[in-house]
């Protein structure tokens, strides 16, 4: 899943690409470049990030996935937590819904189940502008699991069929960075839950911590190797800046991982 952030304030990539002909071109080259899903998002999550209107959200994510529905058959996710949202981005030919919100605003679950589309469900320990203040947990892996198990019943409550939902643990939302490791750590236990598991730690302030680079964009080296980490643990969605570096690393582990590969005598 690549990422197309449509905003002006996102962490690693705001302005970037906020005009739509710049949006789509970079759309268009992450799926030369390997990717199978666009997501287009017009609101900042990123921490301290103040909510936009929804004129505002509609005015920069749907013309953007009008153009890509024209030009592409690929698939387009709309990351959005707005209802209003969703059902246009829908209309326009958005095929996903990523809701870092987990579908819990009033109305989101009926638009979703409605239009029959998957649905991303993450967690999130409080809002963007106020989750990374004193994030806390007794058992990070457990809370986030118990979590995303409750909304993944409050959605099939609400219409939505479970094999239409993918569970995230939302890496960087409302944890610090020992929460971060530990769900990265124990992340086959949330595959183990039975459904598709989306990891998204590209560039993310954890590995900046972790390896001492204070830019988003210096980081690609740790994000490909916390992508082929999430790979490994069964993660079947990664959402990442860089999709050419990372599909680069996850052909020579495929390759070395499939049974059909033989080591020379």
């Amino acid at each position: 899943m690549g990422v197309l952030n449509v905003t002006p304030d996102s962490f690693s990539d705001g302005g970037e690409h906020a005009a739509k002909d710049d949006a789509v071109a970079h759309a268009l080259s992450m799926l030369e470049a390997g990717a199978s899903i666009i997501d287009v998002g017009g609101e900042s999550t990123r921490p301290g990030a103040a909510p936009v209107t929804l004129d505002e959200e509609l005015q920069r994510v749907i013309p953007v996935i009008e153009a890509l529905r024209t030009q592409t058959s690929g698939f387009i996710s709309v990351d959005t937590s707005k209802p209003e949202v969703m059902a246009q981005a829908i209309q326009a030919g958005a095929d996903l819904v990523n809701d870092v919100n987990a579908l819990q605003a009033p109305g989101a679950v009926d638009v979703v189940a409605q239009a029959g589309v998957p649905a991303v469900l993450m967690h999130m320990q409080g809002q963007p502008e106020n989750m990374q203040d004193q994030p806390s947990y007794d058992d990070v892996l457990s809370e986030v699991s118990d979590f995303l198990i409750d909304r993944v019943r409050a959605c099939q409550r609400g219409g939505i069929d479970e094999a239409c939902l993918v569970l995230d643990p939302g890496f960087g939302f409302g944890k610090k960075l020992a929460h971060n490791v530990a769900l990265l750590r124990g992340l086959a236990q949330i595959v183990d839950l039975g459904l598709p598991v989306l990891a998204g730690l590209s560039r993310k302030s954890m590995l900046g911590t972790l390896t001492g680079r204070q830019a988003p964009e210096a980081r690609v080296s740790a994000s490909v190797a916390a992508a082929l980490l999430a790979s490994q643990a069964g993660a079947a969605i990664l959402r990442v800046h860089d999709v050419g570096p990372t599909m680069d690393a996850l052909k020579v582990w495929l390759a070395l991982s499939d049974s059909a590969f033989h080591q020379p005598h």
